[in-house]
């Protein structure tokens, strides 16, 4: 089955791991490496209540990491197989610059 995860950080910087071959992640194992991540890069809420849903995350989390994470291919696959666990989709598309997460 095919399994991939796209970040988008401008019209020319996108970034794209194949997760086919890759081993998959429980949910709550996804969800707390997006928790850590979301710590450690100090990412803010995006809503004003400060609830924040798992899709926000990703995009956050995605957005904090920019090109330095992004661009390691370890992070990168991690942090796919993250999303793709957490938000239990195979194919997840994450765009910074217009703030959306497609399926």
């Amino acid at each position: 089955m095919q399994s991939e995860v796209t970040v988008r950080l401008s019209a020319d910087q996108e970034y794209r791991v194949d997760l086919s071959s890759a081993e998959a992640l429980d949910h709550e194992t996804a969800r707390r490496w997006l928790d850590e991540q979301f710590t450690s890069l100090d990412c803010e809420p995006l809503r004003a209540s400060g609830k924040v849903l798992l899709a926000d995350k990703v995009l956050v989390v995605a957005r904090a990491a920019g090109p330095a994470l992004l661009g390691d291919a370890t992070w990168l696959r991690d942090f796919g197989r993250a999303a793709t666990a957490a938000l239990a989709r195979p194919v997840v598309r994450v765009d910074v610059p217009s703030m959306a997460v497609s399926y």
